[in-house]
């Protein structure tokens, strides 16, 4: 059913890395009325209520109940730091509101799937933070490996590295596998997406700068599977701009994206002329778009599904997967696994 009025959304929590761009969205987008903001850290509020945009002029919650109770707010966006979204998550969706929930998906697998269990028996909609979905380049070479274009896949190698504060480092550091936790999730959205779920994982972190103690800054975690291997590479003290890079390498040809933001052509490389393709090497250009373009549309995406105009980019197994086969590499979850139905 399609809403002639703008959809009532609030936001919960503003300490994760996107909750300003998240809001932003929230902001600027036509189809939406924000309804505020609640964070619960008082000095944190605090602060921002003397910010600029996209806090300036905002209406601040006095609690989470203002938010949670109020029925003309029908969405929510958890936007927390990665040691409180889970539980907002699962606080919103109690309360009945479809989420719009910033990545990962908590420490806590039980949890994580408990509140996918309630989101499907009430029929409301999670929407993960995974913004390189809406990505004109990885959206492009899915096509390609899912098509058949690039012939079996045997290898898919991701690296998403950056350079974080001293700040940010010891916020992570609550988490095992430190940078990767944190980043991770993104590029295994795009792998599980192609290959499904892992047979095996092998990770290996370090705390390569010594700068923060007990927070691992440079990871790889290797994915096994029965005919392909797949990596991901992450760092949090690459001098910037970063080189992100998305490889996908199968029996007929590859595709690399390097770097993915902003995105270079994808180098395309073929065993035979196909598809309007030549044979051998050539650059595909691909639309780009910034950091906030693909919040925004993140937002359209999620709006269309709580309207019932499209159906979900991912189903929920998909989401479980994601999130189990993270906490696989990073050794929360020894002895919990999770088949898709």
């Amino acid at each position: 059913m399609i809403h002639a009025r703008p959809l009532r959304i609030a936001q919960y929590g503003t300490k994760h890395g996107h909750a300003a761009g998240k809001l932003e969205s929230l902001r600027t987008n036509a189809r939406v009325e924000c309804a505020g903001v609640f964070e619960p850290d008082a000095v944190r509020r605090a602060e921002l209520q003397q910010a600029g945009w996209p806090w300036q002029g905002v209406h601040w919650f006095g609690d989470a109940e203002q938010i949670l109770g109020d029925p003309s707010i029908i969405a929510v966006a958890a936007e927390g730091r990665n040691d409180e979204s889970l539980n907002q998550a699962e606080a919103i969706i109690r309360a009945g509101k479809h989420v719009w929930y910033d990545k990962p998906a908590g420490t806590d697998w039980q949890q994580w799937q408990r509140v996918v269990a309630l989101a499907e028996q009430h029929r409301l909609t999670i929407q993960m933070g995974y913004m390189f979905r809406y990505h004109a380049g990885f959206q492009q070479i899915a096509e390609w490996a899912k098509s058949g274009l690039l012939g079996q896949i045997y290898a898919v190698r991701a690296q998403m590295s950056t350079w974080i504060s001293l700040e940010a480092r010891r916020v992570i550091a609550v988490h095992p596998g430190g940078i990767f936790y944190d980043l991770a999730g993104h590029m295994l959205d795009q792998i599980i997406w192609l290959l499904g779920r892992p047979v095996g994982v092998t990770s290996f972190f370090q705390d390569a700068s010594g700068s923060v103690p007990g927070f691992q800054d440079h990871t790889l975690a290797v994915f096994s599977y029965q005919r392909a291997l797949a990596s991901i590479e992450i760092a949090a003290i690459e001098v910037p701009p970063p080189a992100r890079r998305f490889e996908v390498y199968g029996d007929c040809g590859s595709a690399i994206m390097e770097p993915f933001e902003p995105a270079n052509p994808i180098r395309l490389c073929l065993n035979h002329a196909t598809a309007g393709f030549q044979q051998g090497e050539q650059r595909i250009p691909i639309q780009n778009c910034s950091r906030q373009e693909l919040y925004d549309r993140e937002l359209t995406a999620f709006l269309g599904v709580i309207t019932g105009e499209r159906q979900p980019e991912r189903p929920f197994a998909h989401d479980l997967l994601v999130q189990e086969t993270l906490l696989r590499a990073t050794d929360h979850s020894r002895g919990v696994s999770y088949t898709p139905p």
